[in-house]
């Protein structure tokens, strides 16, 4: 038996396995998380100021067509095809812009909107005539055009977790750019020297300055992966699929795309001739542009309560009853005293044209795919602008013809009893799938 003393044996102290510490962020890393935050933030940017340059082209078009039409000495019918040159240009030219998007990018198609609408809103005051004029219209619309189109679908694709703040940012802005040109042409206009070819051609600014954040956003190559790490890496995925339902098979489809097509009928009717409606009843120009400004700005705040409603809803046929009905409301006042309830009636007819976001949104619920929607937005749009077309013309021809605005606005309180048969028939629950 040893005499050395035993060493206690101690059992092992069990502790708990510690963390593994996270891996240093390299410096490709760190670049890369600073480049596409910086690169959200020209995004947002970039967006908010593209869907301010979406509508002051007709809209402060709208607010000096008496000016423009002696200028260039238009008749009432060439007055109504210019009123009907944008839901055309939106048509023709929007089927376009998905093919684009697939060779060039939807930021790069974007960016080349905003340059034709600067292009165009530049050029077009200082047309030699009318067929100038047309074309350089044209130009611009055009480019709110293809820009109209892939805008919904770059919210969708660079901000995939978003997609419900910025489209309604996006909205926001949009109505605030129909409603400011709306308001300051006129007054701009005269602190300009009073002509209606500086009045025009100033908001070509507008749209320069949209151009500028779109650039750096092309020239980024990854910008798709920095921006929306849950899509598709490649940037010309900002288009369209090319597989997905039939979507001229589906009743719904063609319910939606004639309710979209009758509102924005009423939509462009109103950007075009409701100044001079009020300028015919004794409102000053400047009150009248003002008025217009009501209207469009209506939407600015009900771009975001009617989607949050209607989305809640298994049916929107209420809500389309709802706006209907106040546009025959406001329809009836202009017959009556348009001058003394002018201020009301352009509320209830700014209510009435929010059906454009109650269409958006139930193109969103219409289709169960992403596929889905695309397809029928891009079906719903196109036939519905082309169905939007005759009527400004017709609003023109009728009063040039008859010298005043009755039969005018009985054509136009009438267009909206089929509006709302159709608006009902595409509000049901359920979707483009199940009938393609």
């Amino acid at each position: 038996m040893s005499d050395e003393p035993q060493t206690p044996t101690r059992s092992p102290v069990r502790t708990a396995p510690r963390p593994a510490d996270p891996p240093p962020r390299t410096a490709p890393a760190a670049a890369a998380a600073s480049s596409g935050t910086w690169l959200t933030r020209l995004l947002v940017v970039g967006l908010v100021l593209a869907a301010l340059n979406l509508r002051p082209a007709i809209t402060s078009l709208g607010a000096l067509l008496e000016e423009v039409r002696t200028g260039l000495h238009m008749s009432g019918g060439v007055a109504g095809l210019l009123t009907s040159v944008p839901p055309l240009c939106f048509a023709v030219f929007g089927v376009a812009a998905p093919r684009l998007a697939r060779r060039f990018s939807g930021a790069a198609v974007v960016c080349a909107g905003m340059v034709a609408i600067a292009v165009g809103v530049a050029v077009r005051p200082f047309a030699g005539g009318t067929p100038g004029f047309l074309a350089a219209s044209a130009l611009a619309l055009m480019g709110i055009a293809l820009s109209n189109v892939l805008m919904p679908v770059i919210v969708k694709r660079y901000f995939p977790d978003r997609v419900g703040t910025m489209t309604g940012l996006y909205s926001m802005a949009l109505a605030l750019g129909t409603s400011l040109a709306a308001a300051v042409t006129v007054p701009l206009t005269a602190a300009l020297g009073g002509g209606w070819r500086a009045g025009l051609g100033v908001w070509a600014a507008l749209a320069v300055l949209a151009v500028l954040p779109w650039i750096p956003v092309v020239r980024d190559r990854r910008a798709s992966a920095a921006a929306a790490p849950a899509a598709s890496p490649a940037p010309a995925a900002d288009a369209a699929p090319p597989a997905g339902p039939r979507v001229a098979r589906s009743r719904t489809a063609w319910a939606l795309a004639c309710f979209f097509g009758l509102q924005a009928t009423g939509a462009y009717i109103t950007m075009g001739w409701l100044p001079q409606i009020f300028r015919d009843a004794g409102v000053p120009a400047g009150t009248a542009g003002v008025l217009l400004a009501v209207t469009m700005v209506m939407g600015v705040p009900l771009a975001f309560v009617i989607p949050r409603v209607a989305g809640r809803m298994r049916q929107q046929g209420p809500i389309v009853v709802a706006l209907g009905l106040s546009g025959l409301a406001g329809y009836a006042g202009l017959l009556t005293a348009p001058a003394a309830g002018a201020w009301l009636w352009a509320v209830l007819l700014g209510i009435s044209n929010c059906a454009f976001p109650l269409a958006l949104t139930m193109i969103g619920m219409r289709a169960r795919t992403g596929t889905g929607v695309v397809r029928l937005s891009a079906f719903a749009q196109c036939a519905g602008y082309l169905l939007s077309v005759p009527g400004p013309i017709l609003v023109g021809a009728l009063y040039q013809h008859s010298g005043g605005w009755t039969a005018p606005l009985a054509l136009m309180a009438a267009l909206i009893v089929p509006q709302m048969a159709a608006g009902v028939l595409a509000g049901r629950d359920r979707t483009i799938e199940d009938e393609a």
